[in-house]
């Protein structure tokens, strides 16, 4: 990568060494989870820590289906100065009874710890006492993990690659009032600050908008612009893309200084958040509402696909050494598997996987796997079947969200109702090429209201889709 220096390989490979001589004797693994805005980052993290708290129900997770899991437990996670993930908050929100909401999506980097003791299967754990895994679990914001491209692209690539998008049809009026704004600017002449701040906010309304626009784009950078944290007002976020010069400019110059400031952004916040976090993981899982791609249209299909392909160009697969810690496993799941009917999984699935296609081929190439999936870290809906002229329909039944709307039919967030959302096409290759247009809605749905019968209130599980084939995947092998 460009802006990654030999000093910062020779850190990480120090700390690659120190973590595998500690994994000798207190083994660790680091789970990472990303994924883009509202793709149910927060709630997979706190179905996957509630259900192995509680002994859910998790047949496809071997440790657990053939009882080697011992007990479960919350420890005070290794990173102090990182905020702890807020799961207890976050089960208050689920359990609420008729208050109940989902929760919040992620805001900044968070840590939970879980450690699971377990009967080891090998000899050699058996006689070394390996009983005990500590799963350190990163959360990252949707928006903060698109930085990690910017670690390969100059100024110069990276704003010819904005502008490039921004007057595609489907933003260029999104993107109209930065677009107007910079043509009349002067990038040869000194910066004046009101100016670059008047083009930063601009281009920060567009992000925006295109992050709030029904077609649900994912492609926004830089992260920070849509959630500053306390970057806010910073010159780190005081810059936006501008058309290449011709020719030599001078260092005081408009553009020379938005190039400046973009390299500061690269190295003080994207370069440390890869190598303190993103390049230190052991298992990796990212997240794609694909559902409300579809919603959105071709053009955001094709957009999540792009952004997609960007961050698993960024991710640092294959197998471990003692001077490189890698993604041995990625999982990408495609989310919110619960409002489609089960006869649409397989599908769905195929979709996520012609998305990653050929970015998972390089991953595999370095020795890593890759698996795709759709899930349900919390299933809000169940199946039924209802019949409309004389056909019967595989339908999903819950409490649609309030506001939520489906053939002019606007839904009061109380009321359950049987939803045939439409069938995804026998060829995921419609879901880019705009025949789909109009054929298939998918509206959200309220977390499931436990009964005393219900899992929950049985086990302490939630109803899920593949949460167990998820974990297997990601941390079977650690168990062995």
């Amino acid at each position: 990568m460009k802006n990654i220096s030999i000093l910062d390989e020779a850190k990480n490979a120090a700390a690659s060494l120190a973590g595998a001589a500690a994994n000798l004797f207190n083994p660790t693994l680091r789970l990472g989870v990303t994924g883009f805005s509202r793709a149910g980052k927060t709630v997979f993290i706190t179905s996957l820590v509630h259900n192995l708290l509680h002994g859910g129900a998790l047949p496809l997770f071997e440790p657990a289906r053939a009882g080697r899991i011992r007990r479960a437990y919350l420890e005070p996670q290794p990173d102090a100065h990182l905020p702890r993930f807020a799961y207890e908050d976050h089960i208050a929100a689920l359990t609420a009874g008729e208050a109940r909401h989902w929760p919040k999506s992620t805001a900044q980097l968070s840590q939970l710890r879980i450690t699971v003791d377990y009967q080891p299967q090998g000899f050699l754990a058996r006689r070394t006492g390996r009983n005990r895994l500590h799963i350190d679990i990163v959360d990252y914001p949707g928006e903060w993990l698109l930085d990690l491209p910017l670690l390969d692209m100059d100024y110069a690539t990276w704003s010819d690659k904005i502008l490039k998008a921004a007057r595609q049809p489907s933003r260029k009026e999104l993107a109209r009032p930065w677009l107007d704004f910079i043509a009349t600017l002067d990038i040869r002449a000194p910066l004046q600050e009101q100016t670059a701040r008047r083009a930063a906010a601009l281009y920060r309304a567009y992000l925006e908008a295109c992050r709030a626009n029904p077609g649900h784009f994912s492609a926004l950078q830089p992260g920070r612009f849509l959630m500053p944290g306390d970057l806010e007002g910073s010159p780190l976020l005081t810059f936006c893309p501008l058309p290449a010069p011709e020719g030599s400019l001078p260092a005081a110059s408009l553009w020379r200084q938005m190039e400046r400031r973009y390299l500061a952004y690269v190295r003080h916040v994207a370069r440390p958040f890869f190598f303190d976090h993103f390049a230190r993981l052991d298992s990796q899982v990212v997240l794609a509402d694909i559902l409300t791609a579809l919603n959105g249209g071709a053009g955001a299909v094709r957009d999540l696909k792009g952004a997609l392909a960007s961050v698993l160009a960024c991710l640092r697969t294959g197998a471990s050494s003692l001077l490189a810690r890698r993604a041995a496993r990625v999982l990408f799941c495609a989310t919110k598997a619960d409002l489609i009917h089960h006869e649409s999984h397989e599908r769905l699935r195929a979709i996520l996987a012609l998305l990653i296609e050929q970015a998972a081929r390089k991953a595999e190439y370095a020795g890593a796997a890759i698996e795709t999936t759709p899930l349900a870290a919390i299933r809000a809906t169940r199946e039924g079947t209802a019949k409309r002229n004389g056909e019967e329909l595989p339908v999903i039944i819950g409490i649609p969200e309030k506001g939520e709307e489906i053939s002019g039919e606007i839904f009061d967030g109380k009321t359950q109702a049987a939803i045939f959302p439409g069938d995804l096409p026998d060829d995921p290759r419609a879901a880019l090429d705009g025949s789909l247009h109009g054929a298939l809605r998918f509206v959200r749905f309220r977390p499931p209201l436990l009964a005393p019968s219900d899992p929950l209130a049985r086990t302490g599980s939630f109803p899920h889709i593949h949460l167990d084939s998820a974990l297997q995947f990601l941390t079977g092998e650690w168990f062995s």
